[in-house]
């Protein structure tokens, strides 16, 4: 079975090879991490402590470990935590924020390079975030003696229809996992409906609610709007994790509704680095004053730019806890939309798009709080904005309704952790 999957595997990377080429010499992509990727070859564990391997794809998975991580480690500071990725934007991100934790690329589940890493990494526990369900990665790690648990479980409407056409397959895989922990009831449900195992499939919550700040006097968020100039009395509108076009839009709403409010002020953070320069184009020509979040450091900030484009990684959480009014991206399009949880933390007046399937869960419990608005245009969007300006008693109790639900469904970390340590225990 494992040769079978390596020969798909390579089928599937040929074919893909110009395009990986292609993001590689444009977009910088896939060029690091490559022995690691394709051998295995991930730093070696010298220590004979009970070892955790944490997985997480990319930038959203890796900060969502963040509280799962302090607990593990404060009930059990033996223990040793490390963790894989398998973007370069989650790896940097990782990198940065747990160091020095042990952080390296997972490698492609290809059976020589798996069985490599785990001989390597000698791990007790593989915890996946979210869905990272990768046959021969799992099967060398049960091989090796090791427990796999799935963390924060959820499955997609998209997931569901694409692992339904492989049942067979994918409820081998399934029944093999020692634990799901799912985000909540209907997610447990389409994991025993693909095979897992009842007795091994948890209802403990999202993590997301746990990682979120909530308090917008952090030392981050202070540091951040200090740096950028941003004043009392001074309202920040802050579209975030944003696809094309919706960089865009919030650009077209900051412009009709500027000069009537000068006190406004817009950020755009963009989700993907690798657009940081095409959003940086679409603001020049624009011909509105704007600043780099990259460039505050060395330069300060310009006081005649009300525009901020954060080009950096990791910023996000404390940016929205700058923001009174916000708009959470990849929701206009088919991407499925991003994480609104944090800036509900903060009590942001938030709006997105009719495109959430990925926030599906939040968005229902958002919806039915009156904690949110969906925007289908850029209409749309720039009457939400006015009206939060125009009635700023509107903007605070749809923020405060919003930050009570993200304080109400806290402790799905703690749970998680419960399980993990039960897993654990019963290995050392």
């Amino acid at each position: 079975m494992a040769y079978l999957l390596d020969l798909v595997y390579l089928l599937l990377l040929v074919a893909g090879s110009p395009w990986f080429v292609y993001a590689a010499i444009r977009k910088g992509k896939y060029r690091e991490g490559l022995a690691a990727k394709f051998l295995g070859r991930v730093p070696i564990r010298t220590g004979s402590e009970p070892c955790i391997w944490l997985h997480a794809v990319s930038v959203g998975e890796v900060n969502l470990l963040a509280p799962l991580l302090a607990r593990l480690e404060q009930h059990h500071p033996e223990w040793s935590c490390v963790i894989s990725t398998t973007t370069k934007t989650g790896f940097d991100l990782a990198k940065k924020k747990y160091s020095p934790r042990t952080v390296f690329y997972c490698p492609l589940d290809f059976s020589w390079a798996v069985r490599a890493a785990v001989k390597r990494i000698r791990p007790q526990l593989l915890v996946l975030a979210e869905l990272e369900l990768w046959p021969n990665l799992i099967r060398a790690t049960q091989k090796h003696g090791a427990r796999v648990a799935v963390v924060n479980g959820r499955l997609s409407d998209g997931s569901l229809r694409g692992y339904r056409r492989i049942r067979p397959l994918i409820a081998r895989l399934l029944q093999s996992l020692d634990a799901v922990a799912a985000q909540n009831a209907e997610y447990a449900e389409r994991f025993r409906d693909l095979g897992a195992r009842p007795d091994a499939v948890y209802l403990t919550g999202s993590i997301k609610f746990d990682g979120a700040q909530t308090q917008r006097h952090n030392p981050k968020t202070q540091q951040l709007a200090k740096l950028a100039g941003i004043q009392d009395g001074e309202t920040v509108f802050l579209a975030g994790s944003t696809q094309e076009p919706e960089e865009e839009l919030a650009l077209q709403v900051y412009r009709e509704l500027a000069a009537e409010y000068p006190t406004l002020r817009c950020i755009i953070t963009p989700r993907h680095p690798e657009r940081f320069e095409q959003v940086a184009l679409l603001l020049d020509r624009s011909g509105i004053r704007w600043q780099r979040r990259s460039r505050l450091d060395e330069d300060g900030a310009d006081p005649q730019a009300r525009v901020l484009l954060v080009d950096a990684i990791g910023e996000l959480g404390a940016w929205w806890g700058t923001a009174q009014i916000g708009f959470v991206g990849g929701s206009m399009g088919t991407r499925g939309g991003q994480n609104m949880i944090e800036p509900a933390a903060y009590g942001v007046a938030v709006s997105f798009g009719p495109a959430t399937d990925n926030f599906r869960d939040v968005v229902a419990l958002l919806r039915q709080r009156d904690a949110a608005v969906v925007v289908a245009s850029r209409e749309e969007l720039a009457a939400f904005v006015r009206r939060c300006l125009q009635q700023p008693d509107f903007a605070q109790q749809l923020g405060q309704r919003a930050r009570q639900l993200v304080l109400e469904q806290a402790g799905a970390a703690d749970k998680t952790c419960e399980l993990l340590q039960t897993l654990m225990t019963e290995q050392v």
